[in-house]
């Protein structure tokens, strides 16, 4: 990005509490930790204090899908120009590997000794009923393609969603090595009908169906900065 004219000083981040947000030692830009599950309205409210800035957002599963529930559902309604990075390893592995809202049936941890009982659900199919106008699905061990979806949301106008696949190598050791049940979707524009189709395809329990990665959906919609600018002018 940088090499495309980007500015360091243009671009900030938001990160929820768990193992993801180490990264934000490691990235030379501005921003802070959030509160566990509270790193997508912080995010929303630097956007709006600054709307010229990129603002990236890195959460977990465990902290985006429970504590954050209600924040990650109205982002998409809302579709504020920022982008959501989800590492998924399907277990709250900072706190010891309880579970979290995408952990598969079966999955025993200290709080549930004889496994989880509750099925999956499936954030893909949530973000996209839920009207976010860019979804994407991708596995942190591909170094080749996951950059470039990541790119691609990063330059998208609204809400983008990515969840990035990734193995727990100490708690959740079912959900590991599933590159065989990837494939990549082809890069096309599609019908949310078309796209919550493919997101049925996977429903997050360590079964062998293929897991489609890419970009689902994306469309341009007015952004909620712009929609707030507009009724303000409105009233003026």
């Amino acid at each position: 990005l940088i090499k495309q004219g980007y500015k360091q000083k243009d671009f900030a981040m938001t990160t929820g509490v768990g193992c993801h947000g180490k990264i934000f030692d490691y990235l030379n830009i501005s921003g802070l930790y959030g509160l566990h599950g509270r790193a997508i309205p912080t995010a929303m409210g630097i956007k709006i204090g600054n709307p010229n800035l990129h603002v990236i957002t890195f959460a977990g599963d465990g902290d985006t899908y429970s504590e954050g529930m209600a924040h990650f559902i109205h982002a998409c309604r809302y579709n504020p120009n920022i982008t959501l990075f989800v590492h998924d390893n399907q277990s709250f592995s900072l706190t010891t590997g309880q579970a979290t809202p995408t952990s598969q049936i079966g999955f025993k941890t200290k709080a549930e000794p004889l496994g989880e009982f509750n099925q999956p659900f499936n954030p893909i199919k949530l973000a996209l009923s839920a009207g976010a106008s860019f979804v994407a699905r991708t596995n942190a061990r591909d170094i080749t393609n996951s950059p470039k979806i990541m790119e691609t949301a990063i330059k998208h106008k609204g809400f983008s969603f990515v969840e990035i696949i990734q193995d727990c190598v100490i708690f959740n050791l079912e959900i590991n090595n599933r590159d065989e049940q990837m494939y990549y979707l082809p890069n096309k524009k599609r019908t949310l009908k078309e796209a919550l189709a493919l997101s049925d395809e996977f429903n997050y329990n360590t079964t062998k169906s293929k897991i489609p990665l890419g970009i689902f959906f994306r469309s341009e919609e007015h952004t909620s900065e712009l929609q707030s600018h507009s009724l303000i002018s409105y009233a003026v």
